[in-house]
This record gives C-alpha cells, sequence and structure tokens, in this order.
C-alpha cells in the first residue's frame, strides 16, 4: 500500500459543537444522490465517518453486505461502535486509516463514499485516486463536500460575513479547500474517473428550532473548538473577534426572518471496468 501523505490539520476537530453537527447528518440529509445507486448485496467504504450515523444508515440499506466505517481519528470511533450497536447492526465495522493511503486491496468495495472530506485533506485528487483504487469495475465513487463562498444567509451581517471569511482563511492555512463542493467534478477528472454524474443540494436552516441549533452551533465553535485554537494561534483572529463573531451568530438566530442555505457539490462517478 502506499504510505500515508496527509498534510492537512483537521480545522473542526471534534469538540461537542462539532459532533452536534455530525450526528445530525443521515443518509437521507446527507448522501440522497448515492442511495438510488445502492443494492441490498453492496460492499461499502464510508471514509470520515466521523460518529457513524451516515454509516449506519448505509449499512441498513444494504442488508446482505456490508459497510467499513473509516476515519483518522480513534476517538471518534468508539462514537461510531456505539451508534451501531445501538441500533443491533452486525454488518458494519469500523476502522482507522488515511484517504491518502487506504489499506485495502484494489476493487474491494462496491461503493467508496466520503462526506464532507475532502475539504479538509491535502492532496484531494490522491485521494480520489486511492478511492478509484479500492472500487471494483462497475462500482461507484461518491463525494459530497460544502462549498462555504456560496453559503448565503438573510439577513446580511457583517459579523457573518467576517465569520465566512475568516473560517476560509484559516481552513486554508490547514491546508484544506472550504470552496470544495464546486471542484469536485475537476479533481474527479484529473483522478482518472471519467463516468461523472455532478449535482448539488442544499441543507437549509429557518425555522426558530433550525436557526438556534445551527447558530448555536457554529457560536460554539467558533469559540471553543480546535478551530478557534487555530484561528488564534496563527493569527487569524484575537479571543475578542471569535466572541464578536459567536454573538453576531447568536443573534442573527434569534431573528425570526433568519434564513441559512449551504451548499454542497456531489459527484458520483461509475469506475470503468
Amino acid at each position: 500500500m502506499p504510505e500515508a501523505q496527509e498534510t492537512a490539520v483537521y480545522t473542526h476537530g471534534h469538540h461537542e459543537s462539532v459532533l452536534r453537527s455530525h450526528t445530525w447528518r443521515t443518509a437521507a440529509n446527507s448522501a440522497a444522490y448515492l442511495l438510488g445507486a445502492l443494492e441490498p448485496r453492496m460492499r461499502i467504504l464510508d471514509i470520515g465517518c466521523g460518529p457513524g450515523t451516515i454509516t449506519a444508515d448505509l449499512a441498513g440499506l444494504v442488508p446482505d453486505g456490508h459497510v467499513t466505517g473509516l476515519d483518522r481519528e480513534p476517538g471518534v470511533l468508539e462514537r461510531a461502535r456505539a451508534v451501531a450497536r445501538g441500533r443491533g447492526l452486525t454488518n458494519v465495522g469500523f476502522a482507522v486509516g488515511d484517504v491518502h493511503a487506504l489499506d485495502f486491496p484494489d476493487d474491494t468495495f462496491c461503493v467508496v463514499h466520503a462526506h464532507q472530506v475532502l475539504q479538509h485533506v491535502g492532496d484531494p485528487v490522491r485521494a480520489l485516486r486511492e478511492m478509484k483504487r479500492v472500487t471494483r469495475p462497475g462500482g461507484f465513487v461518491a463525494v459530497r463536500d460544502s462549498d462555504y463562498a456560496a453559503m448565503t444567509w438573510y439577513p446580511l451581517s457583517p459579523g457573518l460575513d467576517d465569520w465566512l471569511e475568516l473560517y476560509r482563511r484559516v481552513a486554508r492555512a490547514n491546508g484544506g479547500e472550504p470552496d470544495a463542493g464546486r471542484r469536485l467534478k475537476s479533481w474527479a477528472l484529473a483522478a482518472g474517473l471519467t463516468d461523472i454524474t455532478a449535482s448539488s443540494a442544499t441543507w437549509t436552516f429557518s425555522t426558530s428550532e433550525e436557526r438556534a441549533w445551527w447558530s448555536g452551533l457554529w457560536a460554539d465553535r467558533t469559540v471553543a473548538s480546535a478551530y478557534a485554537g487555530q484561528a488564534v494561534e496563527g493569527g487569524h483572529a484575537t479571543r475578542e473577534d471569535l466572541r464578536a463573531v459567536a454573538g453576531a451568530w447568536r443573534q442573527w438566530g434569534a431573528r425570526d426572518d433568519g434564513w441559512f442555505s449551504v451548499l454542497h457539490g456531489e459527484i458520483l462517478c461509475r469506475k470503468q471496468a
């Protein structure tokens, strides 16, 4: 197997405010573009699985197959295993690994899936080549990533403008690409994938409950997560700056007319025989 080549720092870390978001994710709200391609006996690799909620959903959709959840962080995999146990799933397992150097033989999986992963890696084209390598001929490489520059909200907020500019700066300083969604097709072509269906989808937060949840987790993430430490230690912001951004998030969340949309790029690539 090739040696690991990860050079990027994971911007979010695994603070409770991050896991609050990640455990909300389901196959329905985060991988709908893939679901029509699934068959009961498929073998799936779910890269960057985090706390495993999407992984567990995928396992439920391939009852005669098997799903492997992969993540670089051993600690978060304990959360994923607990999710699988709680659902009584027996066709799912978890492993530590790096998408740049997957420890699996060629042509192992029917589907290799990654949600919100390529925006955080040092070499997304190499990652896609590895995903392609371990996918069986006729199988699928499926990737979905958000695009921060395309996120939009109402009402206008200079504080949220500051948040977006700061986040993109920190993520790029960490070696990632926060506007990954628009680049997925280009990266896939560079990786040698040719049969590509590109699409997009959104998360939208507009009800009072949705606004409170979304604004609260970002306010907390801005002052308490690994991202907050990276922003300060990298000289991108002061603690006072971060508190101001967190306050802007809470002010937006309290607005009855508040609306926020998160754009995602998606690619579903069939590996040629």
